[in-house]
């Protein structure tokens, strides 16, 4: 099944959010389907639903929230150029992960993230102590 098929056409929403490349395999797939991470038009459903060109998806991975409508529809998996012609998302959602990425951005500068020190960053703290335990 293409894209261009006929309007009838349907695929198991597992296996449409793993062509669509919202999840790299269809176990991580079914188990947020089943996880309650992935409504059909609002409603919680479960992986064999059936999903239809005009169907709203919201589906909720990690942090990230996408609201999307699907296009088409295609049983395999290809590459995400093409992937990214089976659906569309809509602005609000665009414009809200943008926003969150913004926020966990700024969040990440204002604290920094620790890291192990460098051979380089090590030396200085082993003479620094070695000069604290001298006086």
């Amino acid at each position: 099944m293409t894209a261009a098929d006929s309007g009838d056409a349907a695929l198991r929403l597992d296996k449409w959010l793993w062509a669509a490349r919202f999840f790299k395999t269809r176990v991580l797939a079914t188990e947020a389907v089943a996880g309650g991470k992935v409504h059909v038009n609002g409603d919680r459903c479960k992986p064999a639903r059936r999903v239809h060109p005009g169907d709203r998806l919201t589906v909720h991975r990690g942090e990230e929230v996408f609201d999307v409508e699907v296009l088409g529809i295609n049983d395999k998996r290809r590459p995400a150029v093409e992937a990214q012609r089976l659906y569309a998302e809509t602005a609000e959602s665009v414009a809200r992960r943008e926003a969150e990425a913004e926020r966990r951005r700024q969040q990440r500068g204002e604290g920094g993230r620790a890291r192990r020190p460098d051979k380089r960053e090590r030396r200085h703290i082993r003479r620094f102590i070695r000069k604290e335990g001298e006086t």
